[in-house]
């Protein structure tokens, strides 16, 4: 190998893990106001509420453009001689002009296809407010779990000098075989634990993922970009969500749409016609069946007037149409009383968490205290002294006992907080407040 090549590859070997290690995206914090922008920017219900959007947007113009003349052009060139009389003129090419004078079901169809837009838009905020709440409680979960991954690391550290102090004691007598195995016990649990917050970290990063369109594993979670979520109770005044809101606008496009179709079977309809024909007789014998020659030019128009008599189908679509509007009522009272007992449930379970996370934080703060106490009494000694029924002296063992019982309720600390915040969240959700959250991730 010629030293040329040498200091090639040794500089291939020196740059190649650089360029793999740049290709791995870094993870770096994200506020959850950029979070919830990305989720509702990017998340796949957004994007279908906007285009079912579209979609009424079309609807609606295809309702109101049948009053708009359409023109069409069409062609028939003769390919083979014909032969007797056909029935119709031979024409080069047809013009037809025509369009919607006078409906009164059309109208009806108008403004259902207007509710039908204002039920899409609802659609869309209801979709946006939802994925906001799903990147909030996420993006707090993650920051949760980070927490008490941390907690769980120093847990499994004090877990393994325990078992340290142990093996020494069971090797010296002074413990029995079984306090090893209780030891061991414990630091078992405790990797178990954190394998477990590990796992839901990977799923929430993945979620968060989904959402925003970033790299799985490019999100870190920032505390300072979490507002105070809002202490809404149940007594505060329910607005009407986005959801319900949408319901009723479909509710009151059906009852349009279906009395529409009943007023079908009974008032007339106008419609325009105008019809140009350049007529031919090539290929054709047509003037030897008429008293002058065919004309090239023909132009007619008139004014179309239907009247119904007898419609089996539209008698039966009027029905099925009736059956739709009355289901579509019935959703948006359904939707209504499912929303009530949700408002009932969170500010029921909202009381019992909020006392759960009192607990958990009083338990983590005596345990605190404890730890305290210990290293004292490890530190200075109990005080007691050495004589008969004095308190025995503390070992290293009881230190380590309580620094993991201290991190295992800084853990349930966490976890009620958690919950208490998820809570909080959905009941904003539920009572229509969604916004004000909104508003505040917008002014973090």
């Amino acid at each position: 190998m010629t030293p040329q090549i040498s200091k090639t590859v040794r500089f291939a070997s020196l740059l190649l893990p650089a360029l793999l290690a740049a290709s791995v995206p870094a993870e770096a914090q994200v506020s959850l106001g950029t979070v919830v922008a990305l989720a509702q920017r990017d998340s796949s219900s957004v994007r279908l509420a906007e285009a079912d959007v579209r979609k009424a947007e079309a609807t609606l113009s295809e309702s109101k453009d049948v009053i708009i003349p359409s023109l069409t052009f069409s062609t028939g060139l003769p390919t083979f001689p014909e032969v007797g009389f056909t029935g119709a003129p031979p024409s080069l090419w047809t013009a037809t002009v025509q369009s919607l004078v006078f409906s009164v079901p059309q109208k009806r169809y108008i403004d259902a296809a207007h509710f039908g837009l204002r039920a899409a838009a609802s659609r869309l905020k209801d979709a946006r407010e939802r994925v906001a709440l799903d990147a909030s409680v996420a993006y707090i979960e993650l920051n949760t779990v980070h927490q008490e991954l941390e907690a769980a690391s120093q847990q499994e550290l004090y877990a393994r000098q325990l078992v340290s102090i142990e093996q020494q004691r069971s090797e010296a007598g002074v413990d029995p075989l079984s306090e090893l195995l209780q030891a061991k016990l414990t630091e078992a649990q405790i990797k178990l634990i954190r394998i477990r917050l590990e796992s839901r970290a990977g799923t929430l990063e993945a979620e968060l993922a989904a959402l925003t369109g970033l790299p799985a594993g490019s999100i870190a979670t920032d505390p300072g970009s979490i507002p105070e979520i809002p202490k809404l109770k149940g007594d505060v005044p329910a607005l009407e969500s986005e959801g319900i809101r949408s319901a009723q606008f479909i509710a009151s496009s059906k009852m349009l749409v279906a009395k529409g179709d009943k007023e079908f079977n009974y008032l007339p309809q106008l419609a325009f016609i105008a019809q140009y024909n350049r007529n031919t007789t090539l290929l054709n014998d047509v003037n030897s069946f008429f008293a002058k020659p065919l004309p090239a030019n023909n132009f007619s128009s008139g004014i179309s007037v239907q009247i119904p008599i007898f419609d089996m189908w539209h008698r039966a679509k009027a029905r099925e149409s009736a059956a739709d509007a009355l289901r579509a009522r019935v959703e948006v009272e359904d939707a209504r009383r499912k929303n009530d007992v949700q408002i009932a449930e969170l500010n029921g379970s909202l009381r019992e968490l909020d006392a759960q996370a009192e607990v958990a934080s009083l338990k983590h703060q005596i345990a605190a205290e404890q730890l305290k106490t210990v290293a004292t009494q490890l530190e200075l000694g109990n005080g007691a002294g050495a004589g008969p029924g004095a308190p025995p002296q503390l070992s290293p063992k009881a230190e380590q006992l309580a620094r993991i019982d201290a991190s295992q309720k800084l853990q349930d600390s966490l976890d009620a907080g958690f919950s208490l915040a998820k809570a909080r969240l959905s009941l904003l959700e539920a009572l229509g407040h969604m916004q004000d959250w909104l508003n505040e991730l917008h002014a973090k």
